[in-house]
């Protein structure tokens, strides 16, 4: 038995946190680390903004809770908004990305029972995908890495290679429901899907009646530089989930859909008890009166070329630890030579937090308020951290 009353699921950093400035994060003794890692792309507008922690304590003081018995009139603003900014008519309110994707198979899946074809329940997926750690989203991913010891999963996906467009036409059949993709794999190693790939698979969902499902839990609320990534592919889904962002650091995920693909989710036939809460609403309508407001956007494409412009100069000069820069917007990875938790280690070490992905990629994952300054800082930091690998030592503290 280890030293703690917690759960032994994780290989957390030797990093307490204290509390949080911007992009900055204090540790409890004292020491400033410059956060990219934004708590794996949630914390969007950094630590403890300030339009966030009024959002959220002025609401405290009048209703947290209420379940959705009643009306939640946040909740309906914020679904209003989502809609009027995107393709969907329909949305609803999680608590996290996983939830918001079961959301999502189940609306595919209604979608064809209401249609009067039931047997149409299978959703195609990609190797490398992520897509949460329930049951269901485990299925989903087949990452051998995240399903030992957790059989027998939910059946209904089919995998296909990633950016195989051939694969997945010969995978459609009778009972194919969708297709799920994320238009940039994070957590497998910040993979982008070509945008003719995407259109690929628009035209395949359209001439064999599937409904395209968009797993942009990590992608959405501005981190690409567009409200969603999808706005760079030139095709609009019929189903997405969003999370992480879209509370800034609260929990909250969604499902937003066309009121086609959702004509199955009627009442009763999903539901949450947290979700859309009171408390989420307020924070999710604060993060989009920010993300959507003049000039914000274009800040994030300014900010997420330069330092991807910056990074290109790192990789040169440090071949022996990074050789690739990856992703867009501010969604970065850097593909490692020597293994990935070690680069972190010594980037912990120079005082950067970054995140590991797959294909022994670290994401870099900046709030999406940072400026040049920040960028400069990062730079310093990572050019120190590999130095210090380079030199076999560890970086001064």
């Amino acid at each position: 038995m280890s030293g703690s009353a917690l759960f032994d699921t994780y290989a957390r950093a030797p990093i307490a946190a204290e509390r949080g400035e911007g992009a900055w994060l204090i540790a409890t003794d004292g020491r400033r680390y410059l956060d990219f890692g934004s708590g794996i792309a949630v914390n969007a507008l950094g630590h403890a903004h300030p339009a966030l922690v009024k959002a959220l304590t002025e609401q405290a003081a009048k209703v947290w809770h209420t379940s959705n018995a009643v009306r939640i009139p946040g909740q309906e603003r914020l679904a209003e908004r989502l809609a009027a900014a995107t393709f969907a008519d329909k949305v609803f309110f999680a608590n996290s990305g996983a939830e918001a994707i079961e959301c999502a198979v189940k609306t595919a899946r209604r979608y064809h029972y209401v249609g009067g074809h039931p047997e149409r329940n299978r959703i195609i997926t990609f190797d490398g995908s992520f897509h949460g750690r329930t049951l269901a989203t485990l299925s989903a991913a087949k990452n051998p890495k995240h399903t030992e010891g957790f059989d027998p999963l939910p059946d209904g996906f089919d995998q296909v290679a990633f950016g195989d467009l051939k694969a997945v036409e010969a995978a459609i059949g009778p009972a194919t429901a969708g297709i799920l993709i994320e238009p940039i794999q994070g957590e497998g190693g910040v993979r982008p899907v070509p945008n003719e790939f995407f259109r690929g698979l628009r035209r395949l969902c359209d001439e064999n009646g599937l409904l395209l499902i968009l797993d942009e839990v990590q992608t959405g609320i501005g981190r690409t530089g567009r409200l969603f990534a999808y706005e760079w592919t030139g095709v609009e889904p019929d189903i997405l989930a969003v999370a992480k962002g879209l509370g800034g650091g609260f929990p909250v995920g969604a499902c937003l859909a066309t009121a086609e693909a959702a004509r199955g989710m009627t009442a009763g036939t999903h539901g949450s008890t947290f979700g859309g809460n009171p408390l989420a609403m307020a924070v999710g309508n604060a993060v989009l009166d920010v993300v959507l407001a003049d000039g914000f956007l274009e800040h994030v494409r300014r900010i997420g070329l330069l330092l991807k412009q910056r990074l290109a100069a790192v990789v040169d000069g440090h071949p022996n630890v990074v050789d690739e820069v990856r992703g867009e917007g501010l969604l970065i990875g850097l593909h490692c030579v020597p293994p990935n938790r070690d680069v972190l280690a010594a980037l912990r070490d120079a005082g950067l937090i970054a995140v590991a992905a797959g294909d022994n990629v670290i994401r870099l994952l900046p709030p999406l308020i940072i400026g040049e300054a920040e960028v400069d800082q990062a730079i310093a930091r990572l050019e120190t951290g590999f130095a210090s690998m380079e030199a076999g030592a560890p970086a001064p503290a």
